[in-house]
């Protein structure tokens, strides 16, 4: 058992009574120092806080890119998840570097009615660079902002990589590498980045009065439309439906990291709600983005909740996936609105969500349109759902909430559509039948995800394959 001895005793007193003075002295300055100064340190502590909580829950929404790989990746059978893995980490970073060229100065510089400033790059200001080169006259600039520069490029830059993600799951086992990726470019340099000066840069549908609080039209649904258009353009996988109109079951190759993937984005989720109360420098905003946090979470709840509770009824089994995708659809939906502070209808508004994201896996495939992981009825069909529900106490005006849903989506479906065409005609949007067949892990990088195993082609699949190769 440690001891401590008398000497360290007295060492231990006597720093702690100094410390003590220290801290009365302290205090004794600032209660007499006049009120110019009291208020210049509560806007620099405003200042600091705030700009934390961009790095902080900027990190956090990054980290929802692993959820992403985890769910796609599990989710696609095993022969593709070396591609899936590439993919998300290459869109990562795709979108970064098109955000900082050209996407944040078109979303936020300048914004007129539809779109900002065509310029490269994005830095910070004069005073922040000429306050770290030691000019402190340049403080009172500086805090002025309310928050740095790049802190918040930073937290703006997640979103957009948000977006991104939902195409990749989407299209996944079929779409060629590059032309995902170029794709990807377009979509994070020019037609997210219009979306958003529209809405959040202060354009044409914000003065207008539409809301949406954290992203989910302007981020879930625009990538929701921009995937609906890449698989009616790409078509289904080969043999997902068979001739006589049944669908073929492609259930997840790796439920736990489905699972897992899942898990990831609810907590990332506290970071793109939470975060987009946008400040962190008095008690008023604590305690809204105490309540955004738990509306969060509570919506998230009740999505898995309706849905596991009715998959059976609408598809015939407990789906697992079909909850999982619940759990995404109240989050999605309670986006648009988490700050209400009646924490019921946040249960109302999640569960309808789940409930919304079974029946559109059930349409999807009524319509023959193939989504790998179910991201247009979660992202899409539920984002809409959110948007228009700010409108029961979030205080929406339900005609502008839909122009605003009408005018995005048409926008980016027009627009993604349009690209897809381009890109297959300039690059090629889809594999070979051969080598989806066989799969775009060793077709395409020469690598399988899963080694140990030896992967054989699907035994429906293959003999539809050479039945429709001999004709």
């Amino acid at each position: 058992m440690k001891t401590v001895s008398d000497s360290q005793n007295v060492r231990f007193f006597s720093l702690h009574h100094q410390l003590s003075i220290k801290l009365m002295i302290t205090a004794l300055v600032v209660f007499l120092a006049p009120t110019h100064v009291h208020a210049a340190a509560e806007a620099e502590a405003g200042y600091i806080f705030n700009s934390f909580s961009f790095l902080l829950w900027g990190a956090l929404v990054m980290w929802m890119c692993a959820g992403f790989t985890m769910l796609e990746a599990g989710s696609v059978r095993t022969k593709n998840a070396s591609v899936i893995c590439l993919k998300n980490i290459g869109l990562y970073s795709i979108a970064g570097l098109a955000y900082f060229t050209f996407g944040y100065n078109l979303m936020y510089i300048d914004v007129g009615d539809m779109i900002g400033t065509f310029k490269f790059f994005y830095s910070s200001t004069d005073a922040e660079l000429a306050l770290l080169a030691g000019d402190s006259g340049q403080l009172e600039a500086v805090v002025e902002d309310g928050y740095t520069t790049m802190s918040d490029w930073f937290f703006q830059m997640v979103f957009v990589a948000t977006t991104a993600s939902i195409i990749s799951g989407t299209l996944a086992e079929r779409v060629k590498l590059w032309t995902f990726f170029a794709f990807t470019f377009v979509l994070t340099a020019f037609l997210y980045p219009t979306v958003g000066a529209w809405t959040w840069g202060g354009g044409w549908l914000d003065q207008l009065g539409f809301q949406d609080f954290a992203g989910s039209t302007i981020v879930h649904s625009t990538g929701g439309w921009a995937a609906l258009a890449g698989a009616m353009v790409v078509g289904a996988r080969w043999g997902k439906f068979r001739k006589d109109g049944t669908v073929k079951n492609t259930p997840p190759s790796n439920v736990p990291a489905v699972t897992l993937g899942v898990f990831i984005l609810w907590l990332g989720w506290f970071g793109f709600n939470g975060g987009s109360q946008l400040a962190m420098s008095s008690a008023a905003d604590v305690v809204a983005m105490s309540i955004v946090l738990v509306n969060t979470n509570l919506a998230a709840a009740a999505g898995v909740i309706v849905a596991v509770s009715v998959s059976r009824q609408i598809l015939g089994r407990v789906d697992l996936l079909a909850v999982l995708n619940g759990a995404i659809a109240g989050l999605v939906s309670i986006t648009a609105g988490p700050d209400i502070t009646n924490h019921v209808w946040a249960i109302v508004i999640g569960g309808v969500g789940g409930l919304i994201s079974t029946v559109g896996i059930m349409l999807l495939e009524r319509f023959k349109i193939d989504d790998v992981v179910g991201a247009i009825p979660a992202h899409l069909f539920a984002g809409v759902w959110g948007t228009i529900a700010v409108c029961i106490v979030a205080g929406g005006t339900l005609w502008v909430q839909l122009v605003g849903i009408l005018a995005i989506g048409a926008f980016t479906f027009i627009g993604s559509w349009i690209l897809w065409k381009v890109l297959d005609k300039i690059m090629g949007f889809r594999v070979s039948e051969t080598v989806e067949l066989l799969g775009q892990d060793v077709a395409e990088l020469g690598i399988e995800a899963y080694p140990e195993f030896m992967l054989m082609p699907d035994h429906e699949e293959y003999e539809e394959f050479l039945s429709d190769d001999t004709k």
